[in-house]
């Protein structure tokens, strides 16, 4: 049922298959070998609507140029602009920009850990505001983000409509459901990695997935679990 969660029983087993996969396959990529907030928030704005192999060099260049939060609050705006380039969603240099400033005047230049005060920042919303807790401060935050989205709707739905706002609200309370107590970095950067690599948008990568027993869409159908 849509409406249903995993029983705990599901939740380890899922649990499990999903870190295993992870730490067998997971891509090793710059901004997971940092607990530095400001180059996660950094990641996560450049990784919106933007594939992950154009990301990585502008984050390196990125961090270079404005290695803190400080740095980038002084920044000219134009100049911020002009090094996002060619990124494109070019609203993201400029939210980024803003949030460096209000962290300076109201933080100290750090980025707060709580999520109400995360998502009162413009250009931080529940995805961005959970993946900073997660990823930065190891806390039990929940993330859902296409690829998420689309894992958890595969596995633990099938039927409905995906993008309907009755059943997001239901995969943010699967994904809160599902998360561990421990390894919740690792847990929630599994969840992204296994939807970019194995439960993609078309033609998922079935015959390889550890998921298949108990997967409510397998057999994948065209037509179903976009």
């Amino acid at each position: 049922m849509a409406g249903s969660v995993p029983t705990p029983a599901e939740r380890r087993r899922f649990r499990q298959r999903l870190l295993t996969w992870y730490r067998a396959h997971g891509r090793d990529l710059p901004w997971r070998r940092t607990g530095d907030p400001y180059h996660i928030l950094v990641s996560e704005i450049m990784l919106q609507q933007t594939q992950v192999d154009r990301v990585v060099p502008k984050y390196h260049e990125w961090l270079t140029k404005y290695p803190s939060l400080e740095d980038l609050a002084a920044a000219p705006e134009e100049d911020v602009s002009a090094t996002w380039r060619p990124l494109g969603y070019n609203i993201r240099p400029k939210r980024l920009h803003a949030i460096a400033r209000e962290s300076v005047a109201r933080f100290g230049a750090t980025l707060p850990s709580d999520e109400a005060t995360l998502r009162s920042f413009k250009g931080i919303g529940a995805y961005t505001a959970g993946a900073i807790r997660s990823f930065a401060f190891g806390q039990r935050a929940a993330i859902l983000d296409t690829n998420v989205a689309r894992v958890l709707f595969r596995i633990f739905v099938a039927k409905g409509d995906p993008k309907s706002h009755a059943m997001k609200r239901h995969l943010w309370k699967l994904s809160a459901t599902l998360m561990p107590v421990r390894h919740v970095f690792d847990f929630n950067q599994a969840l992204m990695d296994f939807g970019a690599m194995i439960c993609v948008a078309r033609n998922p990568k079935c015959p390889i997935c550890p998921m298949t027993k108990g997967c409510r869409s397998f057999p994948f159908k065209p037509d179903r679990g976009k």
